[in-house]
């Protein structure tokens, strides 16, 4: 399986940003799909995903913020975060949990079984 992320770039505080992942494999279908973003010197956190029946959990940090979407189809991820803040900047991965049956997305990265190669956001203020 493998993840590609695309999105990031160099926005203002204020704005938002529209990220996008495509998960690829043969018969390969994505149970949870999600976002993880890591900032410089800090560990990877948590930041929204989506199952494949619908349901969402976000950080309380993106709550309110952050809308995930995804097209089972192509097996691809969105992430649209508004109101952006100089703490959001960080490299946010994509990443799959492909346990058969998962209904409710978890938020550890040990339960996401694979990642995307990261784009990088930055905020500025």
């Amino acid at each position: 399986v493998q993840l590609q992320a695309s999105g990031g770039g160099l926005v203002q505080a204020g704005g938002s940003l529209n990220l996008s992942c495509a998960a690829s494999g043969r018969g390969f279908t994505a149970q949870v799909m999600g976002w993880f973003r890591q900032a410089s010197g800090k560990e990877r956190e948590f930041v929204a995903a989506k199952a494949w029946r619908g349901i969402t959990a976000y950080a309380d940090s993106v709550k309110g913020r952050a809308t995930i979407s995804r097209d089972r189809n192509e097996n691809a991820v969105y992430l649209q975060l508004s109101s952006l803040k100089p703490d959001d900047t960080a490299v946010y991965y994509c990443a799959v949990d492909g346990q058969a049956g998962r209904a409710v997305p978890r938020r550890s990265r040990r339960d996401y079984d694979f990642w995307g190669q990261g784009t990088l956001v930055t905020v500025s203020s």
